[in-house]
């Protein structure tokens, strides 16, 4: 059951519930497709849903770690990578061009203060704000993929959750995904199965990861500190993934 507590999560729920069933039957990875969906009540305000269950430990307590799972992640990105219509969800944090989100990102920054990398961090971010933008069609994005939204089984990537934040846009975003989720050193090997990715869009796709990193360790620092919201799992995910993109 999928019951959104967050101020922002009944709209995420709508999204989720319109349009990943025009999507799931197609995906080569199985996904929580909503069976019942529920509407507000005086039971519970917010709308809600039953989904399919899919089976697996979310990935920020069991690692990805088979080497097979980069064409998995490619194949499932490659599927779902289709033009969007125009009435397709827009987010505005999601597949849009990186220079959009560099105030927030100024201050993202802040986690890595004492962190040797920090440096090298901030250049590749430069990078990727300076890459060409995205000139293609806005294509359909997951729009979250990072460790707790998707599932793991015997080290393998085996089931993707959470699409409240499907979209239209820049594939770069997704394709964070390659060093967030996957083991050291297969991010050449998901880039080499996914269809198309050019140099541009690789180089945006790794500053996507340095801000999906940063937020995974801010958020997993409150957690660690007891705050309100915090996840502790998600830190040691956060800087895995940031010792990744800065790797390869």
């Amino acid at each position: 059951m999928r019951l959104p507590r967050t101020e922002g999560g009944p709209d995420l729920l709508r999204v989720e519930q319109q349009w990943l069933p025009v999507l799931a039957n197609r995906l080569p990875l199985p996904t929580p497709i909503p069976v019942r969906v529920g509407k507000p009540s005086s039971l519970f305000e917010h709308p809600w849903s039953i989904t399919r269950w899919v089976e697996g430990e979310p990935a920020d307590r069991a690692p990805i770690t088979s080497v097979e799972s980069a064409a998995i992640l490619a194949e499932f990105l490659g599927t779902l990578h289709v033009r969007a219509p125009v009435d397709a969800p827009a987010n505005p944090t999601r597949g849009i061009p990186l220079a959009h989100p560099q105030a927030a990102v100024d201050s993202a920054f802040d986690v890595l203060a004492d962190h040797p990398s920090l440096d090298d961090a901030r250049e590749l971010w430069a990078k990727a704000v300076a890459a060409p933008i995205w000139q293609g069609a806005p294509l359909w994005l997951h729009g979250d993929l990072h460790p707790a939204n998707v599932v793991v089984r015997n080290g393998i990537l085996s089931g993707i959750l959470d699409f409240g934040d499907m979209c239209a846009g820049d594939p770069a975003t997704d394709l964070s995904a390659a060093w967030i989720l996957l083991p050291t050193d297969t991010a050449p090997l998901f880039f080499d199965a996914y269809p198309a990715a050019d140099e541009a869009t690789i180089t945006r796709a790794r500053g996507w990861a340095i801000l999906r990193a940063l937020s995974l360790i801010s958020i997993g620092r409150n957690g660690r500190l007891g705050l309100l919201g915090g996840k502790p799992t998600w830190e040691p995910a956060g800087y895995a993934a940031l010792d990744r993109v800065l790797a390869n």
